[in-house]
């Protein structure tokens, strides 16, 4: 049996979103899906005990920062990131391709891999598709994501062309050096930059090497959300409909909506945490400054329509005198209330798709949610 297996429950009558299973080794979670993320095998702020009880199934791990510190060899020694975190449920590891992306002048692409300067401390390093497989299966994750190249934001053409094909060769080296059997299941990354005819090959390509799941990568990298809808809406289509879809680094209210509409199904962001510990927080009606003045005597909780443990427990008039204060219990309760609202959110929408209400629920969100207070 695979390690990874999607289970389409329902699809929409009118639109592409659909609500199914993702079985892993780690338990079987309802899709679509919100991804808290682990960056260095912890989601900042919060326990596990935490995540479980707001609903989280799985979190991200990221494997350039594992790989630099504390070693995959140490997580391998701990019985796995599993052990190593005391989480019992489903890891996704990304590949660590859009951190070397990330790092500009500090690193060099080659079609063997990437060589880079550690930001810890300067060190030589380099990665390729079959050093992340290694690092990743040492890790042990339920999802293993193979090696890419992020086409920045803007790019040309021939850049495009040429990044998106060492892509698909990395691609069939990572699966040539993936080994992880019944225990862990490896995704292809779709890239192409912001062509559809590249979209198109990468898509083509890559089913053709018979992943058990698929990412959309190369988005939110800078381009405008319009942009990224168009991509989505020509690429999602042509990815099978029996396998997950993965949309990478997307997590703000709105183009999780729109992701579902063209048929995502997991979806990952720094976006609810990071901003949670600068004091921003989203609500069903937008997103609020909570350390603003003009709630220094605002006695409600941060969304009267949450459930969340700072809702039924805290007021914005304290939460912002925490944030004054720079107490620790701010940013923790801003964190605990901005990942159980995309949790639930994503529930909802599940419920939505379920009933068939999905462009009802769609319109509804669009009419309510301000994307700035």
């Amino acid at each position: 049996m695979a390690a990874i297996q999607y289970e389409l429950i329902k699809q929409c009558s009118h639109t592409g979103a659909r609500a199914g299973r993702l079985h892993t080794p780690h338990g079987t979670f309802d899709t679509p899906i919100f991804m808290p993320v682990g960056t260095q095998g912890t989601v900042k702020a919060m326990s596990p005990h935490e995540l479980k009880e707001m609903g989280a199934g799985i979190i991200l791990g990221n494997t350039y920062h594992l790989f630099l510190r504390p070693g995959h060899d140490l997580v391998a020694e701990a019985g796995g990131l599993h052990s190593f975190i005391n989480w019992d449920r489903g890891i996704l590891t990304d590949s660590g391709g859009f951190q070397v992306f990330s790092l500009g002048d500090l690193r060099k692409i080659t079609e063997e891999g990437v060589a880079f300067r550690s930001h810890l401390d300067g060190s030589k390093q380099f990665l390729s598709p079959e050093k992340s497989m290694e690092v990743q299966m040492a890790l042990g994750s339920d999802i293993v994501m193979a090696f890419d190249e992020c086409v920045p934001y803007p790019a040309e053409y021939d850049y495009a062309k040429q990044s998106t094909e060492r892509t698909t060769r990395w691609a069939e080296r990572c699966r040539e050096a993936f080994c992880g059997g019944n225990r862990q299941g490896l995704f292809g990354i779709v890239q192409g930059g912001m062509y559809k005819d590249l979209r198109s090959q990468s898509v083509r390509e890559l089913v053709s090497l018979d992943f058990p799941g698929y990412a959309v990568g190369g988005l939110s990298v800078g381009e405008s959300k319009p942009l990224m809808y168009e991509m989505l809406e020509h690429t999602v289509p042509q990815l099978p409909s029996g396998k997950p879809r993965y949309l990478m680094g997307v997590g703000t209210p709105d183009c999780l909506v729109e992701g579902v509409l063209y048929g995502i199904d997991m979806f990952d962001c720094v976006f609810p945490t990071r901003v949670a510990r600068n004091g921003t927080v989203m609500t069903h009606t937008g997103r609020l400054v909570v350390k603003n003045a003009e709630f220094a005597r605002d006695f409600r909780p941060i969304d009267e329509h949450c459930g969340c443990y700072t809702c039924r427990n805290f007021t914005r008039a304290y939460i912002r005198h925490l944030f004054k204060a720079e107490e620790i219990l701010g940013l923790r309760l801003t964190t605990i209330h901005n990942l159980y609202f995309l949790l639930q959110f994503m529930r909802d929408m599940r419920q939505a798709i379920l009933e068939d209400r999905f462009v009802a629920f769609r319109d509804n969100f669009r009419a309510g949610y301000e994307l700035a207070r």
